[in-house]
Order: structure tokens, then C-alpha cells, then sequence
């Protein structure tokens, strides 16, 4: 009888994950995902957008569960439309955002701003790196004038961006201060993500997973970025894209190969075919 993968679960990151450096999916990534889940695997994503910059990238594979949104902060089950989980950022994360908008207001020294909740993101401080992402990820925004002009409840995400040596200083200041009940992730050299304290990818993947029966060690995601390190550090195989930083290597149980060769089908063929009993 054929082995089937009803009991794994498996998630990927998308940009520099399942999609390649061009944004695009390479072809081995949807044969490979299509045959998991012809065979009753579960794949699904987890990412940083919103719901509706989600629905392209969700739509171009055969993924079959709910999504993880805003790196941990949501669970959206795509299609239901309907969110299912959510954690957002509380009243000392919020009065942290409204200092760093003060303190880093000159124009030579400044960071972008902007709060995402789930389905609208609130840019407060619009620059060239802020404006370039709004763009790319075509995701519902708004440009509102200060702090006072965003919503005072919903907030799931906020990311500050700036060039490399303005996000050294923010990061060195952040270590600097009470943490205000956060969680701070470098999500690339020009950008930094908070969320509510104890929040990130892997509790959102590890919470879809028990509301699927699915037990730790047949969990799997795969990432590329320290945006993706929690996650990693959670599941019970944890792998990467081939290109990904080294110390996200050292982390990863499998190591896969570059994103623009299909690092995701590398994955799954390696639990259905080493792992999992299928024959060569």
C-alpha cells in the first residue's frame, strides 16, 4: 500500500523560500507541493503579509490549510476567509512605536514606520524603503499623517526601516530599553519587525499543527532569513534554503538547495522519499 502524509505538516516561507530570488515559483516547487498533497499532506505558508497580499502566492500552489499571516500574528484560513487566531500588540508596544517615531524624526537619520493589521497596514512615516515594499507587496496601505491617525487596536505587526547603519543604531537601542513587551526580529539588513511578546512564526505553525492533530516531530518548515529563526528553533525538522545565512544552517536539521532550484520540493522529497517509506 502506498505511504500517505495525512500526520506531517509542512510550511514554507515564501520570499527567497518558494519563490525564487526573481519572485517567481519554479515549477518543481508546485509539482512537488501538489504531489505531498495528493498524497493527504498538509502544506501551507508562513509569512509576514497580509491576507491580501497572501492570496496571490497561496493561490499558486496546492496548498490545502490555513496560513500563517504577519509572521506568527494570525491565522488565516484562506478559504474561508475567515481568521482564526490572532495576537496583537498591547498598549506598551504601541507607546514604544510612538517614541521611536520622535526619536528618529530627521530627515538624515530617519526610520520608516508602519503597523499592520490584518488586512490594512498604516504607513505613518513613508520614505523610499517603506514605499518600494508597499508596492512590491501590493498590499492594501494607507498613508496617515502621525501616530495619532493610526488605530488604537488591531495592531499585529509593525516594521521600522531604514538604511543598515540607522537599523545598527535602532537595534542597539532596543536591547537598550525595557523591552515594552515585544518580540524584535531582523528581517533583512534594512529592516526590523515587532510583534507582541512571545509571537513569531512557530507559535502560529505549532497552533495550527495541534488544531490538526499533528504531533512536533512531524512538523517541518522551511525558511531563509532570521525572520524565519524562531520558527525554525520550534518545529521538529527545521530546514533552509541553501542560500540562507549560516548561523540559520547551523539550526536546520536539512539543508536544502538554493530557493531558485526549488529548495521546498527538496524538503518534502526528502519526508517522502527518506523519511517517510516511499520507494525510490
Amino acid at each position: 500500500m502506498k505511504r500517505t502524509f495525512e500526520d506531517w505538516l509542512v510550511v514554507s516561507d515564501i520570499d527567497g523560500t518558494l519563490h525564487n530570488k526573481m519572485r517567481k515559483l519554479p515549477q518543481r516547487n508546485y509539482d512537488v507541493i501538489k504531489k505531498f498533497t495528493d498524497l493527504g499532506g498538509n502544506f501551507t505558508l508562513a509569512t509576514g503579509r497580509t491576507v491580501s497580499s497572501l492570496v496571490r502566492p497561496y493561490g499558486s500552489v496546492p496548498a490545502n490549510q490555513p496560513a500563517i499571516i504577519l509572521n506568527g500574528s494570525g491565522i488565516y484560513d484562506m478559504k474561508k476567509q475567515k481568521l482564526l487566531h490572532s495576537r496583537t500588540i498591547g498598549e506598551k508596544g504601541m507607546k514604544f512605536v510612538h517614541d521611536i517615531i520622535e526619536r528618529y524624526s530627521d530627515p538624515l537619520f530617519s526610520v520608516d514606520v508602519a503597523v499592520y493589521c490584518s488586512d490594512m497596514i498604516y504607513v505613518v512615516k513613508n520614505g523610499i524603503l517603506s514605499h518600494a515594499t508597499m508596492m512590491i507587496d501590493k498590499s492594501p496601505h494607507t498613508f496617515v499623517k502621525d501616530f495619532d491617525s493610526i488605530p488604537q487596536d488591531g495592531w499585529m505587526r509593525v516594521m521600522f526601516w531604514g538604511m543598515p547603519k540607522v537599523i545598527e543604531y535602532l537595534t542597539n537601542y532596543i536591547a537598550s530599553v525595557e523591552n515594552p513587551d515585544a518580540n524584535f526580529m531582523l528581517s533583512s539588513p534594512v529592516t526590523i519587525e515587532m510583534l507582541q511578546k512571545d509571537t513569531h512564526k512557530g507559535v502560529g505553525v505549532m497552533m495550527l499543527a495541534k488544531d490538526l492533530g499533528i504531533r512536533k516531530d512531524h512538523v517541518a518548515a522551511i525558511g531563509d532569513y532570521f525572520n524565519d529563526w524562531d520558527m525554525l528553533k520550534t518545529v521538529g525538522l527545521p530546514a533552509c534554503a541553501g542560500q540562507a545565512p549560516k548561523r540559520i544552517q547551523q539550526i536546520c536539521k536539512f539543508k536544502a538547495c538554493h530557493c531558485n532550484q526549488g529548495c521546498v520540493a527538496d524538503l518534502i522529497e526528502f519526508i517522502m522519499y527518506k523519511n517517510g517509506g516511499l520507494p525510490e
